[in-house]
């Protein structure tokens, strides 16, 4: 059973041959599923921010001294799902204030390819893969694809109340604890 009915059964109906009896408010659970907490996350980032990273303010030099800390402390695995990984990437993670309209850096992970691109997931669209990275989501997270849409439908509606704020302040004060 898959579609509406899947999503219906995993929230309690009974299906006796002939009919199917709902008794739920789909509302509740899909509220649910939003609010859920994983491991790996959809990150997408205001449009506004494309290129206000810190790779592209920093000198090739420092980024790499940066990104070569991170990996270091990842010691060959994924900060995220802990496969090991020879190439893993520096992601930094940010936090958005929209009251203040800030842009906070709040750490940076190195991360597998695979986890890379499920936090960049509207890239990875554009690139045509984004079916692995839901299933790689759903595998690091133990969660149905319902849950995986639904988060990925979080992301979005983040992404697209997020893009109402003219403009970002930046906030990059957790950096010195990677430059220090």
């Amino acid at each position: 059973m898959c579609g509406i009915y899947g999503a219906v059964f995993a929230a309690g109906a009974a299906y006796t041959g002939k009919n199917i009896s709902v008794k739920i408010n789909l509302n509740k659970k899909y509220n649910f599923m939003q609010n859920k907490k994983y491991k790996l996350n959809f990150e997408l980032v205001p449009d506004s921010c494309w290129y206000s990273n810190l790779r592209s303010m920093l000198s090739p030099s420092q980024w790499g001294a940066v990104r070569r800390k991170v990996c270091a402390e990842a010691n060959g695995r994924c900060m995220i799902c802990g496969a090991p990984s020879k190439r893993l990437e520096a992601h930094e993670q940010w936090e958005y204030d929209e009251g203040s309209c800030t842009q906070r850096l709040v750490r940076i992970v190195a991360v597998c390819p695979a986890c890379h691109a499920v936090i960049h997931i509207g890239r990875t669209q554009l690139k045509g893969d984004a079916r692995a990275a839901e299933d790689h989501f759903m595998q690091v997270n133990g969660c149905s694809y319902a849950e995986m849409r639904a988060a990925l439908g979080k992301a979005n509606a983040d992404h697209i109340r997020r893009n109402a704020v003219p403009e970002w302040k930046l906030d990059i004060a957790a950096l010195y604890q990677y430059i220090k």
